[in-house]
C-alpha cells in the first residue's frame, strides 16, 4: 500500500475503527471526567495524617483513591487510545498532555498514603482488614505490606523521590542518542541509495541480497562503534543506579530488588539461563541448518534473519482471519471464542493503518470499557492473523481479570502478559500447521515451521542471553569491578559466540549490539519474555491434550488478574515456574519444530 492509498483518519470508516463510547460518551464527557480529577485528588488528601487513627479512616482513604485511580485510567486510556489512532492530531496531542498533567499533580499530592500505611502497626491492621468492608482492598493491602522492609524513613523516601527525576538521565540520554543523534547513512538498493534508520535496520536485515545485508549491517554498527564509550557511560549510569537503590533499600542484590515486588524467587531466573544453556546444541543445529540451507560457506551475523522461505503468497481477509482465530481456539470453548471475536468485528479493534496511526499492535485493557486492540492489519501478511490473536489473548485475559476482581486487584503483572497472548499464537500455528497437509501447501508448512522457530528463538533464547548479559553486568558492579566499553563488549561477545555456536562468524564490532538494546535500561525485565513462552507453549500443549480439567485450570489464571502473585498464579494454571519443566518443554517444542523443519526443507 503506498502512501498516497493510505487514508486520513476522519476517512476511515466507523466499522474499522474501535468505538471508544464504553470509556465516554464524547470529547465533553471526557473533559468533565478530567476536571473531576482534582477534586477525587482533594477527597483523598483529607486523610493525610489520619492513616493510622482508625479502620474507618483508612477505608476512607481506601475508597478516595479507587475513585480517583480508576478516573485516572479511565480518562488517561481515552487520550492515549485517541493519540495512538492519529499522532498527529493537535486535540490528541492535547487531551494526553493534559492528562499527564493531571495524574502527575494527583500523584505528588497522595504520595503521603504509603508512608503513612507503612507506618500503621502490623497487629492493628491485620485486625483492622479482616472485616468484611475491607474484602475489596485486603489483597492490594497485603501486597504493598509485603514492601514494608524495604520502605525506609519518610526523610529517606523524600530524599530518593527528589532523585527521581535524575535518575533517568541515562535511559533517557540513550533514548536520544538511539534515536535522534546517531546517523547511519544510506545503504544502496538497486542503485538507489535508501535511507537505514532504526526501523528500516530490520528490514534490510531480511532482504535476500546478501551484499544489501552486509552493508547494512556494517554501516549500522560502525554508528554505534564511534560511540561506543559514551553509550558504555550511559549505561554504566543505568547499572550504579539499580545497585546504588537495591542497596539503598536493603536488598541483597539488585536482581533480589527487582523480583521482590511480584514475589518471583531468585531460581526462576538462574533456572532459566541454565536450562538454556543445556540446550544450545539445538540452537546450534537450527544455524547449521540456516547455513545450509542459505547456501553460504559461512554463515555471518547479518545472516539470522533472512527468511528461510519465501514470504508465501496468500490473502486472508480480517473475517478470514477472526474466523481462523475462532476455530484455532476453539480448544476454550465457545463462550471464549463468541467473546473474542465478537470484540474482533464489533468496537473493540482499530484494525487498518491510517495516516498518522501509530506502527505495530498493542492490547489496552482496562477496568471500564473494552479491553481495545490497535492493529494495522494487512491482508497478504500471514503474520498478522498471528497478531490479531496475540492482542486478543491479552485482551481477553484483560477481560476475565475485570470480571472476576474488584478494581484495587484485578490487573495483572508483566511476568503473566505474555503468556495469555503467546498461548493464543501457538493454538493459531498448530491449527494452521494442520491444515497446511495438502501437497500445493508445502512451501506454507515450510514457511510456518520457519517463521515459528523464529518466534520461539527471538523470544526465548535471545532474551534469554540478554538476561544472562544483564546478570552479569550487575554482578560486576557489585562485587566491585567497574564497567567499561572493553569489558561490556568482551563479556557479550562471549555471550554471542556461546549462544551462537561454531557455525557463527562474528564482525569485530559485533558485540556493539550488547550496548544498542533500549530494555537494558529497565533493569531485569527481558526475562519475562522468555518465562512468558515458556509458561505459554507449556500450557498450550497441558490445555489442548487435556480435558475439561485442564482447560478450568488455565481460566482460572486467566481470572486471577492481580489476586494472586504470578508463580502462584501460574501454578493453579499447571505450570510451576520455580522449576525448570516448563522451560525445558518450551525448548523440547523449538526442538520438534526445527526437526520437522528440517525434513520439510529436504523435500
Amino acid at each position: 500500500m503506498s502512501q498516497s492509498t493510505i487514508p486520513n483518519r476522519k476517512d476511515v470508516p466507523a466499522r474499522d475503527k474501535w468505538d471508544l463510547s464504553t470509556l465516554y460518551k464524547s470529547d465533553d464527557d471526557w473533559e468533565k471526567a478530567l476536571a473531576e480529577i482534582p477534586a477525587l485528588t482533594k477527597k483523598l488528601t483529607a486523610f493525610k495524617g489520619s492513616l493510622g487513627i482508625s479502620a474507618q479512616n483508612l477505608l476512607g482513604a481506601l475508597k478516595a483513591m479507587e475513585a480517583l485511580d480508576r478516573t485516572i485510567e479511565t480518562t488517561a486510556n481515552y487520550a492515549s487510545l485517541q493519540h495512538a489512532a492519529d499522532v498527529g492530531d493537535s486535540a490528541a496531542q492535547d487531551r494526553e498532555g493534559r492528562v499527564m498533567m493531571a495524574i502527575t499533580a494527583a500523584e505528588s499530592a497522595s504520595s503521603f498514603f504509603f508512608p503513612e500505611l507503612m507506618a500503621i502497626d502490623d497487629k492493628t491492621i491485620a485486625e483492622w482488614i479482616k472485616d468484611h468492608s475491607f474484602d475489596d482492598y485486603r489483597i492490594f493491602l497485603s501486597k504493598q505490606l509485603r514492601m514494608k522492609p524495604h520502605i525506609l524513613s519518610e526523610k529517606e523516601e523524600n530524599l530518593l523521590a527528589l532523585q527521581t527525576e535524575s535518575a533517568q538521565t541515562a535511559r533517557n540520554t540513550f533514548s536520544f542518542l538511539n534515536n535522534v543523534d546517531l546517523q547511519f547513512g544510506t545503504v544502496s538498493v538497486n542503485g538507489k541509495d535508501e535511507p537505514l534508520t532504526q526501523s528500516t535496520y530490520s528490514l534490510f536485515m531480511e532482504n535476500p541480497n546478501r551484499e544489501i545485508r552486509r552493508e547494512a549491517y556494517t554501516k549500522f554498527y560502525a554508528e554505534f562503534e564511534r560511540h561506543q564509550n559514551t553509550i558504555a557511560s550511559l549505561y554504566t549510569g543505568s547499572v550504579n543506579q539499580d545497585v546504588f537503590i537495591s542497596r539503598a533499600r536493603g536488598y541483597k542484590s539488585s536482581l533480589e530488588a527487582a523480583l521482590f515486588s511480584n514475589k518471583v524467587p531468585l531460581p526462576v531466573y538462574r533456572n532459566l539461563i541454565d536450562t538454556v544453556h543445556k540446550n544450545l546444541p539445538t540452537l546450534h543445529h537450527y544455524y547449521e541448518l540456516r547455513k545450509n540451507v542459505l547456501e553460504l560457506s559461512e554463515l555471518r551475523h547479518y545472516d539470522v534473519y533472512v527468511p528461510l522461505v519465501k514470504n508465501i503468497d496468500t490473502k486472508t481477509t480480517y473475517g478470514q482471519a477472526v474466523e481462523i482465530c475462532r476455530n484455532a481456539l476453539s480448544p476454550l470453548g465457545s463462550e471464549y471464542t463468541d467473546t473474542l471475536c465478537g470484540g474482533l468485528l464489533g468496537g473493540w479493534v482499530d484494525r487498518y493503518e491510517n495516516k498518522g496511526k501509530r506502527s505495530g499492535a498493542f492490547s489496552s485493557g482496562a477496568y471500564t470499557g473494552y479491553p481495545y486492540i490497535l492493529l494495522n492489519y494487512k491482508d497478504d501478511a500471514i503474520r498478522d492473523v498471528f497478531t490479531m490473536a496475540h492482542e486478543g489473548g491479552h485482551s481477553m485475559h484483560s477481560h476475565y481479570s475485570k470480571m472476576n476482581n474488584p478494581f484495587m486487584c484485578y490487573d495483572y503483572t508483566i511476568f503473566e502478559a505474555e503468556v495469555a497472548s503467546t498461548f493464543n499464537e501457538e493454538l493459531v500455528f498448530e491449527y494452521l500447521l494442520k491444515n497446511a497437509t495438502e501437497a500445493n501447501d508445502k512451501n506454507m508448512r515450510s514457511y510456518l515451521l520457519a517463521m515459528r522457530a523464529n518466534d520461539i528463538l527471538a523470544t526465548l533464547h535471545r532474551q534469554t542471553m540478554f538476561a544472562e548479559f544483564e546478570l552479569k553486568a550487575h554482578e560486576f558492579v557489585e562485587n566491585g569491578t567497574p564497567l567499561n566499553a572493553e569489558l561490556l563488549r568482551k563479556t557479550y561477545r562471549e555471550l554471542l559466540e556461546q549462544y551462537f555456536g561454531s557455525a557463527m562468524v562474528f564482525e569485530p564490532n559485533s558485540d556493539m549490539e550488547g550496548l544498542r538494546i533500549p530494555h537494558f535500561y529497565n533493569a531485569f525485565y527481558v526475562y519475562k519474555y522468555a518465562t512468558g513462552i515458556s509458561a505459554a507453549l507449556a500450557l498450550a500443549k497441558r490445555v489442548t491434550q487435556g480435558g475439561k480439567s485442564e482447560r478450568k485450570d488455565y481460566f482460572t489464571f486467566l481470572k486471577s488478574g492481580g489476586s494472586r502473585y504470578p508463580i502462584e498464579s501460574l501454578r493453579v494454571a499447571g505450570v510451576d515456574m520455580e522449576t525448570t519443566e516448563p522451560i525445558q518443554s518450551a525448548l523440547d517444542t523449538f526442538a520438534s519444530i526445527i526437526t520437522e523443519l528440517e525434513q520439510t526443507l529436504k523435500k
